[in-house]
């Protein structure tokens, strides 16, 4: 079913909202966000070079499209966020999902709100191998993503984007819910994309200490997810977490070893 998404003309009321999106070949996973958000009064997709059908689905749904090399997630939202209209700014990733209970909550926070607060948090509960992860250092995983416009900016370098707000945030109480990783390749994937993102950005004086460091680090990672955190109460998936969580530690302070390798390839003499 075709959805429309009217250009904010009530905007004078103060309680319009926009959703803005960014994606990438999300075919599989956009149509379900869609769907959880079509009581928008607009929705924007910011889209950086899809060549599946993700483009397809946004268009049925009646969302305004866009289309921006990639800037890096804080540039890539702030692009996107820059396209709405509304009053209120819902920004949301293309594996996430409002629930009802969460739809009905927004709807309240909009009718009643005025000067009160100009951003909203809410928890995120992810949905790991076929369950909700609630520990492990997993949930709440509080994110502001509610921000009325002209009250917020995203901020931050590479993997470590946020929502920078310019006045009042509040919580809200019911969770985004997100479909964090297609399966155990995908995490790996990811860990293999965000360790050398940390490393690019990421030098060493003693690149050897820093490497046996990451060692250490990766040990007290899996305790932490494991044990401190309670990933245990989440079965063999927290137990996968702690694992790869773990590992993506070492990773990207193997990489960061790995780059002075190359440096002293490049001049051997040195």
């Amino acid at each position: 079913m075709k959805l429309s998404s009217p250009p904010c003309d009530n905007i004078s009321k103060g309680r319009s909202l926009s959703v803005v999106i960014i994606t990438k070949n999300e075919e599989d996973r956009i149509g379900n966000l869609l769907r959880s958000v079509s009581f928008a009064d607009e929705i924007v997709v910011v889209d950086s070079g899809s060549s599946d059908r993700t483009l397809e689905i946004c268009k049925s749904y009646g969302a305004k499209i866009f289309h921006q090399k990639w800037l890096g997630y804080a540039g890539q939202k702030q692009f996107a966020m820059q396209k709405s209209t509304c009053d209120w700014i819902l920004s949301l990733d293309a594996d996430e999902v409002i629930p009802d209970e969460t739809r009905l909550e927004i709807l309240d926070v909009l009718a009643v709100e005025t000067d009160q607060a100009v951003g909203f948090s809410f928890p995120r509960l992810s949905w790991y191998l076929d369950r909700w992860i609630h520990h492990g250092g997993w949930f709440p995983d509080r994110k502001v993503r509610l921000v009325r416009r002209g009250s917020a900016r995203w901020v931050g370098v590479a993997l470590h984007e946020r929502l920078e707000v310019y006045g009042t945030v509040k919580l809200l109480k019911n969770p985004i819910r997100h479909y964090v990783y297609r399966d155990i390749s995908d995490q790996i994937r990811t860990v293999d994309t965000f360790s050398t993102a940390f490393a690019s950005q990421k030098k060493s004086r003693f690149p050897r200490v820093y490497l046996a460091l990451g060692l250490f680090h990766a040990i007290a990672k899996f305790f932490e997810c494991a044990i401190w955190k309670l990933g245990v109460l989440d079965g063999p998936q927290g137990l996968v977490i702690a694992v790869n969580s773990a590992f993506y530690v070492f990773l990207k302070h193997a990489k960061v070893w790995e780059s002075s390798l190359k440096s002293h390839t490049e001049h051997p003499d040195s």
